[in-house]
């Protein structure tokens, strides 16, 4: 669920930036469950498969974040299938 993920690491990058910006840094303890919780929300119930995160946190991380500005900049879109342009270095039968 691509909106999962996008609420996810928007959660993450607004809590990263109130961290920053109020010096409140009992807000970046709550950064990992505010952006991982939402994805594996997507995960567990609408996907029925087991995230990424468990086993390689950081590619699920940078994971998010690029599909994130891939869906701000428009290249796949946050609700629907996927347009098969989206599916580079696929073997087409």
């Amino acid at each position: 669920c691509r909106l999962c993920h996008f609420l996810g690491s928007s959660n993450a990058l607004a809590l990263l930036g109130y961290a920053l910006v109020s010096q409140s840094w009992q807000f970046a303890a709550a950064i990992p469950v505010a952006g991982y919780g939402p994805a594996w929300v997507g995960h567990f119930f609408f996907e029925k498969n087991r995230p990424a995160t468990f086993k390689y946190p950081l590619w699920s991380f940078f994971g998010d974040l690029t599909m994130m500005f891939d869906i701000i900049r428009g290249r796949i879109p946050l609700l629907g299938e996927l347009p098969k342009d989206c599916y580079r270095g696929t073997v087409e039968d």
